[in-house]
């Protein structure tokens, strides 16, 4: 068995790369947190180099390199000649799309057989898998081809709504929970071609020639009793998202069928609302919460581990905390070489009382603590943080701090321990990954963070898993007897999450944040 597997995954969209060692995830980084730009199409150099620094290895102690599926814009051969150039004692192993997708679910889910549906928008011309997995192996089922895509369907009704089609497609599942689902015959039409088991897009609703309106034609806005030439209201559009939502959290449930165990991932997997959905239909449900892109590099790692190499053991899968982290001497450098006022604090528990009194007298603060998340979403350290108990929190958040619309609400992280006491919530809050619902009596108190009637996004954060950020949960509940924090990823302006102290220092200064609390270091303005 090899002591070290380097997988790499979405070369073509959200390149990343993750490492093996031992038997554990030694690091999974996503090259744009890096590099800080989008550079799709190239080897992903500096997260790969990183991700060796973090592994203590080098790069010729790599037994094998797993990648998934589209890799290059060209042809395959080049790619695998340079490969074989860059990693001469290497095994390469190259893995399909939709298989990476799947091996990053089921490898990690804990399940031993289950089904396993991967759904994206067209990975290798395929726009869903349903595999059956077990014993550590995962056999395709049924497979759906585009342009029969739930996730092409995502994007027409996300530029409908005035968004950017794919890119704000999680816009739509927030706005989603402001309506209702009026129109949800009409989607179920759209994707139910003469009744089909599996989604078969209608086509005759679109027109391929209207490049507005994400290409919707005539018979849909019939359908849906609207005027295209008109322009559509807020409500309006809130039951539209909110129709398209349910139609596909219908059509997905169908697409698995009868089932004990499921696991989910695709880019269609990062929709919470949709996880939900699925918490509450089947007995247990795993979402692999890197399911875009960036998490083939993790499934194609584990389809070499477990296929190629036939290894029985699991991989653990403990913490998305995977990347990189800086010590107080490389904090401070930046912080003098940019010539800031700064205090250090001698000890966790100083900084963790600092952060609970900034919180209490309703200031907000950035949290960059520990490694760096791996995937979209921010688990406590990258974080920026404010407290429930301040009226003006998610205005001042959302306003004067991330530049979003008011229906984009905050996740709530509370200790595990202590989450049913406030929330109804399945596992995958874990990882931010679904979405759970107020318990009546505190409605009032998350008032600001509701999704509709009693939605919220609900991180449970574990002591094993991150120590210190449930460290400072516990403080503030004991300071003001809510153990709960509003918590968004540390990033401004459409910018990847922050990853270094230059990083945290630029959006720190370009943004309303009161307090920068950077490894041992306090900023305040």
């Amino acid at each position: 068995m090899p002591r070290t597997i380097l997988g790499l995954g979405g070369l073509l969209s959200d390149p990343a790369c993750c490492l093996l060692k031992d038997g554990r995830i030694a690091a999974a980084i996503e090259q744009v947190k890096v590099s800080r730009q989008d550079r799709p199409g190239l080897f992903p150099e500096e997260a790969f180099r990183m991700c060796l620094d973090i592994a203590g290895i080098a790069a010729n102690d790599i037994d094998c390199v797993a990648i998934a599926r589209p890799f290059t814009s060209g042809p395959e051969s080049a790619a695998q000649l340079e490969l074989r150039a860059r990693f001469p004692a290497s095994d390469i192993v190259v893995v399909e799309h939709h298989h990476a997708h799947a091996a990053s679910a089921y490898y990690v889910s804990g399940f031993e057989s289950a089904a396993v549906l991967t759904l994206d928008r067209a990975g290798d011309f395929r726009s869903g898998v349903l595999f059956r997995a077990d014993a550590n192996r995962i056999t395709p089922v049924r497979e759906m081809y585009f342009p029969d895509s739930l996730g092409d369907l995502f994007n027409r009704a996300t530029a409908l709504l005035g968004f950017e089609p794919r890119a704000d497609e999680h816009k739509v599942q927030w706005l989603s929970a402001q309506g209702e689902p009026l129109y949800r015959e009409v989607f179920e039409a759209v994707l139910r071609r003469g009744g089909a088991p599996w989604p078969r897009l209608d086509r005759s609703f679109f027109e391929a020639d209207r490049l507005t309106h994400g290409g919707f034609g005539a018979r849909f806005f019939e359908a849906i009793e609207f005027d295209p030439a008109q322009a559509l209201s807020t409500a309006r559009k809130a039951d539209i998202a909110a129709s398209l939502q349910a139609a596909i959290a219908d059509a997905v449930i169908q697409m698995i069928g009868a089932a004990e165990h499921v696991c989910i991932a695709g880019g269609l997997a990062l929709n919470a609302r949709l996880i939900q959905a699925l918490e509450s239909r089947f007995n247990r449900v795993f979402v692999q919460p890197v399911a875009g892109n960036a998490g083939t590099a993790l499934g194609s790692a584990l389809y070499a581990r477990h296929n190629f190499y036939g290894e029985d053991s699991r991989v653990p899968f403990e913490t998305l905390c995977l990347g990189p982290a800086y010590s107080a001497p490389q904090i401070k450098q930046v912080l003098e070489n940019c010539k800031l006022r700064f205090r250090y604090v001698l000890t966790e528990g100083d900084l963790i009382q600092l952060a609970v009194s900034a919180l209490g007298d309703d200031k907000i603060i950035a949290w960059m603590q520990g490694r760096m998340e791996f995937g979209p979403r921010a688990l406590g350290n990258r974080s920026i943080l404010a407290s429930p108990l301040n009226p003006y929190s998610t205005e001042n958040l959302n306003v004067y701090i991330k530049h979003r619309e008011s229906f984009r609400k905050f996740a709530a992280s509370v200790p595990e321990e202590l989450a049913a006491e406030y929330f109804e919530v399945g596992a995958n809050a874990r990882f931010l990954a679904t979405v759970g619902k107020v318990r009546a009596r505190h409605r009032e108190t998350f008032a600001g963070a509701i999704l509709g009637k009693d939605s919220i996004r609900v991180h449970t954060v574990r002591r094993q898993e991150n120590p210190l950020y449930h460290s400072l949960l516990m403080a503030a509940g004991q300071a003001t007897g809510l153990p709960v924090l509003y918590n968004t990823s540390f990033n401004l302006f459409g910018d990847p999450l922050v990853c270094a102290p230059r990083d945290a220092v630029r959006s720190f200064y370009s943004s309303g944040i009161d307090a920068l609390f950077a490894g041992s270091f306090l900023l305040e303005k």
